[in-house]
């Protein structure tokens, strides 16, 4: 009875002695998460510095999407033996030139994605390929001549057609001038009243080139693992409200491990022309469904 009361004994020492050391520990780490917020913060301060001085800043990131499946003899499914894919890829760039009496900013987008379904019953016939499924290829430059901080006079060039697709058929390509503001260095918006829509089509079609208003606003943040973007650009014809059009991106970005982490992209689009040419109708026949896309997957920041 002796050595068990010495055994629980010592269990209990050792069990006191391990607790009170987790304690500790934990004590300890307190001020030191506080000492890793300070430097932090520091070290985001010196970054918004650097962000400020003059000069070139360029960058680029994407995602990447992909699911693959096959079933064979699965008899529970409606076609036992079948094969399914589907991938999706966007690149975003940029290169800035900022200075203290002008600036030029220039990006680039491509968001492209395929899909997959091969059913191996030959009684169905259809492509056993991947077929594209998104395509979207856009470049913008943007030139302003400052007037205070946040106001400059500035001109605007802005392309977009598919790459795999029908390349520059359609094209859109977005010349004018007016104003930029920038209230703060994440947010970009231009105000052109004279702005003039370009649409390069082969032969017999639909689309229509026009004069009108354009309107963009860009928003760039990035915030500790998080960054963000977003993208509304905005056509306003003078001649028809038909031949009106706008697109709004988005992308996101939560960094994981070094330059890996998750993105998700999705956009929306809203265009009578294109609606029209689709379905081979007259522009004010055409049933102009709200356009989306969206991608989720691994991202890559460079």
């Amino acid at each position: 009875m002796k050595k068990l009361s010495i055994l629980i004994l010592l269990v209990c020492i050792s069990f006191s002695a391990t607790a009170q050391t987790a304690d500790e520990l934990k004590k300890e780490i307190a001020p030191k998460k506080a000492q890793i917020a300070k430097l932090q913060g520091e070290v985001n301060a010196l970054q918004a510095k650097i962000n400020a001085l003059p000069g070139w800043r360029k960058g680029a990131f994407g995602t990447i999407g992909a699911s693959l499946s096959g079933f064979n003899n699965w008899y529970a499914r409606t076609s036992p033996d079948v094969s399914a894919g589907n991938i999706g890829i966007t690149v975003n760039a940029f290169a800035n030139l900022i200075e203290e009496k002008f600036f030029w900013r220039n990006s680039g987008s491509i968001n492209l994605g395929w899909v997959k379904l091969d059913d191996k019953n030959p009684a169905v016939t259809g492509d056993e390929n991947f077929e594209t499924a998104t395509d979207v290829f856009t470049l913008t430059s943007l030139y302003g001549k400052r007037l205070n901080k946040k106001w400059a006079l500035s001109a605007l060039a802005e392309y977009r057609t598919t790459l795999i697709d029908n390349f520059n058929n359609p094209g859109f390509l977005d010349f004018g001038v007016g104003f930029t503001w920038t209230p703060t260095s994440r947010l970009v918006v231009v105000i052109h009243p004279a702005n003039y829509n370009t649409i390069f089509s082969k032969g017999n079609s639909i689309f229509t080139s026009s004069p009108g208003g354009k309107l963009v606003a860009d928003y760039t943040a990035k915030h500790n693992n998080i960054s963000v973007k977003s993208n509304f650009s905005m056509f306003k014809s003078y001649k028809d409200g038909d031949l009106s059009n706008w697109t709004w991106t988005n992308s996101f970005g939560y960094k994981l491990w070094k330059g890996i982490g998750l993105g998700f992209e999705f956009g929306l689009r809203d265009n009578q022309q294109e609606a029209a040419n689709s379905q081979g109708v007259a522009l004010a026949a055409a049933d102009n469904k709200l356009q989306s896309f969206w991608l989720f997957g691994l991202s890559y920041g460079f």
